[in-house]
């Protein structure tokens, strides 16, 4: 999981204070979820998950499929 969201990150170019200001925290927190420290609380996850366009599976490691589930 934590793989995940840091290629995610970088494939858009973006450094770890510009997702940590999205989420609203600081970069040294951030930092901690990519390298596997903290755990990742599930309401960043779905955040993380939404700013990515992609599913929280996919960013858990559940499925190779990077394509968000249709809403409800």
């Amino acid at each position: 999981m934590y793989r995940r969201i840091r290629d995610l990150r970088e494939d858009r170019d973006l450094n770890q204070t510009q997702v940590a200001k999205m989420l609203g925290m600081s970069q040294t927190g951030y930092s901690k979820y990519e390298t596997g420290e903290n755990d990742i609380p599930t309401s960043v996850l779905i955040r993380l998950a939404e700013f990515y366009d992609t599913s929280v599976d996919y960013l858990l490691g559940l499925t190779k499929e990077r394509t968000p589930y249709p809403r409800i």
